[in-house]
């Protein structure tokens, strides 16, 4: 029996009435150190403060959010530990079709209305689980994605009654590493075992990973058809039929799934972006001005919305609106480093549509100072501010951005939207150029790191090679080079825990991005070979 005495609890409860009787009812388990939060905002700003053994959240918590969302944004956000319980207190009797679909489910649920012995059981059965879990998500937080799995295998012999959760970890860390055929091969040993819909979508997820976009679409159609809560399923089929380059039919089901659940802002986020590549404006300031509104009442606002809102309504021509919009970014998010860039983006872009040539041109100015200045900017706008640059004389700065661009980029998607940008303003052939410099920019760093390793400079490689993984975070020519500078390090200075990991971390990243890759299998027996030589054990998992 786990000591209650030791635990720390939040309330999350709107209803004074409800949370005086929800902390009553800690009370009689023998839970004394509680702390109350009566709505998502309050609540995210404790977790950001303090960390607690358990959360009791109910479903309805306003502000436009319920508690799955707030479950969702806690995880994503890396707010709340795995070992941090999450129960659900709701009274909707279809929650459980919610939760049995649900890729980032609670712990647990309590139907109201329930007695304190109903809930002091489904407490004490929650953490006697969580204990049993305890080493494998330690290890997990702290980003060893090997000794989880390790730490699975065992849990899975010592703990067999929680097998399927076992498991559960098993492929979604093999997920995160980018094994695709590891992570199938659990999924599918799981679905001999009972045909559970998170299962299903795991194996999806496996054959999008590898590229096998029909029979995953497959998958999650049916997914979707067996339950119309499943939105991750909805936002996995869009996924994939993004990827397949069947943009309206992804649009239209995140349509759908956002009419099913209205305030997740990620996906309202994904269908508008959707939405304004496929020229789709109408569509897109519907979507991105319920993002921006619905915005105000969440701790994870982003000044990119406002960006994204009015370069819609600037398509639609509601160049009011647009100048609203504007407004709005620069009363509420302008003090943010983020927000000063956006802001100036957004006043390049209503400029230029007014035709106010001097006062545009300023903006990018401005913009590009402060994306200088932020260093980290996302892609998106980047793109933007490129398309600026062009549209506004700029062609010198617009080319040092396309070049961070061709640089970073992610997906070739990205570069090929970025080709086509310039294309349509009579760039082709600086686009081709500027191809060209980063093709050679990635022959160079690679063969100094050869040159280096050829000369006995193994040191001198590895340093080389990490620095051009700097430059270039997801160009896979590079990461894969990386990854062999420090096995060749290994191989001719010894084993090196540290260049064995960062080795990992670096195939695994390419298999991620590429998972096709003819060289990577050659790569992985390489590092095999190095754990043999220096009598590394290494479990299979």
């Amino acid at each position: 029996m786990p000591d209650l005495s030791a635990v720390t609890a939040l309330v999350i409860e709107a209803n004074p009435n409800m949370r005086t009787q929800l902390r009553n009812m800690l009370g009689e388990s023998g839970i004394d150190k509680v702390q109350l939060a009566v709505s998502a905002g309050a609540a995210v700003r404790k977790l950001r403060e303090n960390t607690f053994d358990l959360i009791l959240c109910e479903y309805h918590i306003g502000d436009g959010q319920d508690g799955q969302h707030l479950l969702e944004d806690l995880r994503h956000n890396g707010i709340i530990p795995l070992a941090t319980l999450f129960v659900m207190v709701t009274g909707e009797r279809q929650y459980e079709k919610v939760v049995s679909a649900a890729e980032l489910a609670p712990n647990d649920y309590v139907l109201k209305p329930f007695a304190a012995d109903t809930l002091h059981t489904r407490i004490v059965r929650a953490l006697i689980k969580r204990d049993a879990l305890l080493p494998t998500y330690t290890l997990i937080d702290a980003g060893d994605t090997q000794g989880a799995l390790r730490a699975c295998l065992e849990g899975e012999a010592q703990h067999p009654q929680y097998q399927l959760d076992f498991l559960r970890l098993r492929a979604e860390l093999h997920i995160l590493s980018g094994e695709a055929d590891e992570a199938e091969r659990v999924y599918q040993q799981v679905l001999d075992l009972r045909a559970v819909p998170w299962a299903r979508l795991g194996l999806a997820k496996a054959l999008y990973m590898r590229q096998r976009y029909s029979e995953a679409e497959d998958l999650l159609a049916g997914l979707v058809e067996e339950n119309d809560q499943f939105l991750d399923a909805y936002d996995w089929l869009a996924r994939t039929r993004e990827a397949a380059g069947e943009l309206g039919k992804a649009r239209d089901i995140l349509a759908r799934a956002a009419a099913v659940s209205p305030h997740r802002l990620g996906r309202l986020r994904r269908l508008g972006a959707i939405a304004l590549e496929m020229d789709d404006a109408h569509t897109a300031e519907a979507v991105l001005g319920e993002v921006v509104r619905k915005g105000k009442y969440s701790d994870f606002r982003d000044p990119d919305d406002h960006v994204w809102l009015l370069q819609a309504q600037i398509g639609n021509n509601k160049l009011e609106d647009a100048a609203a919009t504007l407004r709005d970014l620069d009363r509420t998010m302008a003090s943010s480093e983020r927000g000063k860039l956006c802001t100036a983006l957004s006043a390049a872009m209503l400029h230029g549509k007014l035709g106010d040539e001097a006062k545009a041109k300023a903006a990018v100015e401005t913009a590009l100072s402060e994306s200088t200045r932020l260093g980290k900017v996302s892609l998106g706008l980047k793109q933007e501010l490129a398309r600026a640059c062009f549209d506004h004389g700029m062609e010198d700065a617009g080319a040092e951005v396309v070049l961070d661009i061709m640089r970073t980029a992610d997906t070739p998607r990205t570069v090929e939207n970025t080709r086509k940008m310039l294309d349509a303003r009579g760039y082709a052939a600086l686009a081709e150029d500027l191809e060209k410099q980063v093709h050679q920019e990635v022959r160079g760093l690679v063969a100094t790191g050869a040159e280096k390793a050829k000369a006995g400079d193994f040191d001198g490689a590895v340093r080389e090679m990490l620095s051009a993984v700097g430059k270039m975070p997801n160009n896979v020519h590079v990461l894969f080079n990386a990854a062999l500078a420090l096995l060749r390090h290994i191989e001719n200075r010894g084993w090196n825990d540290q260049y064995a990991d960062q080795a990992q971390q670096l195939i695994d990243r390419v298999r991620r991005q590429d998972p096709n890759n003819a060289r990577l299998p050659a790569l992985k027996d390489f590092h095999a070979t190095l754990k043999a030589k220096f009598g590394i054990r290494d479990i299979k998992v």
